[in-house]
C-alpha cells in the first residue's frame, strides 16, 4: 500500500468572508511522495496548504465547503480534535519561527504538550528529530543555548525538527527556503528527499527549479483553481495545457 492516498481534497471551496479564494479543488496526496504546489502569487496555493491542517480556522470569517480526508477521516467533521490534527499534519512556514527558548526546548515543546515527561524519552526524541532534520551534528554541544543564536538555515531546520518530534504523517512546507541562501536551501532540499521515506510532504514554492528538483508530483494553481496535476517531469516537459506551459516557461506569473 506504499502508494495509497494519505490526504485528499474533494470539491473544496474556501472563502475569506464573501471572497471565494479557492474553487472546486480535488487532489489526492499519496504516501511517501513530495508534492509541489506552484503558481503565481495570490493564486491560492498557500491558502490551500493551510486548509490541509485547518490553519485557516484562525482567520475570522473564513469557511470551507467540500471535504478533506486524512486517511479515512474528514478533518472538517464536527468534533475533530484540531490540535491532534495539527500534530499529524505538521507545518513549516516561510520564515523560520523558533521560540525564544533553548534549542532543546524548541524541539521538546510539542512533546511536553502531548504529555511526554520522561527525561530520557524526551532527550532521545529531541536528538532523533534533530538528526532527522540534519542539524544534530551542528548543535549537539549547544542544546542549552538559545535557538535565536542559530543561522537562518539552522533555524529553519530546527523548525523542521520541532515538527518532526511529534511524529507527523504529513509535513506541509510553505516556501521553506525562500528566505535562505543557496547553501542552506540545498540542505533543506536534501532533507526533503530523505524525509519522504517516512512522510507525505506538500511544499509550496515560487521557485520552478526547486519544484523540479524536490517533488514527485506538481500541481499548478491559477486564480484559485487547480489547473493541472501530474508527475513533475511530465508537468515540466510535456504539460497538457497551454496555461501550464506558459507559466512554467515564464510567459506570465
Amino acid at each position: 500500500m506504499k502508494n495509497s492516498v494519505k490526504i485528499s481534497a474533494a470539491h473544496l471551496d474556501f472563502y475569506y468572508g464573501d471572497f471565494k479564494a479557492l474553487s472546486d479543488i480535488s487532489i489526492d496526496f499519496k504516501k511517501n511522495r513530495v508534492f509541489a504546489l506552484i503558481g503565481p502569487s495570490g493564486c491560492g496555493k498557500s491558502t490551500f496548504l493551510r486548509c490541509l491542517n485547518r490553519m485557516n480556522d484562525l482567520i475570522p470569517g473564513s469557511r470551507v465547503d467540500g471535504k478533506i480526508h486524512l486517511d479515512d477521516e474528514d478533518i472538517y467533521a464536527p468534533g475533530i480534535d484540531v490540535v491532534g490534527l495539527r500534530r499529524r499534519v505538521g507545518m513549516v512556514f516561510q520564515k523560520p519561527n523558533p521560540f525564544p527558548k533553548t534549542i532543546f526546548e524548541n524541539v521538546a515543546y510539542g512533546l511536553r504538550v502531548t504529555g511526554v515527561k520522561n527525561k530520557r524519552a524526551l532527550r532521545e526524541r529531541v536528538e532523533k528529530s534533530l538528526h532527522q532534520a540534519a542539524l544534530l551534528d551542528e548543535v549537539k554541544d549547544r542544546l542549552n543555548e538559545s535557538a535565536l543564536g542559530l543561522s537562518g538555515g539552522q533555524q529553519q531546520r530546527l523548525c523542521i525538527a520541532r515538527a518532526l518530534a511529534v511524529r507527523p504523517d504529513v509535513l506541509l512546507m510553505d516556501e521553506p527556503a525562500s528566505a535562505l541562501d543557496p547553501i542552506a536551501t540545498q540542505k533543506i532540499e536534501d532533507l526533503i528527499h530523505k524525509l519522504k521515506k517516512n512522510l507525505t510532504i506538500v511544499i509550496v514554492t515560487h521557485n520552478m527549479q526547486q519544484a523540479a528538483r524536490v517533488s514527485d508530483i506538481t500541481a499548478f494553481f491559477y486564480m484559485g483553481r487547480l489547473i493541472e496535476t501530474g508527475d513533475t517531469e511530465t508537468i515540466f516537459t510535456r504539460p497538457s495545457l497551454k496555461q501550464t506551459e506558459d507559466y512554467i516557461t515564464g510567459r506570465f506569473g
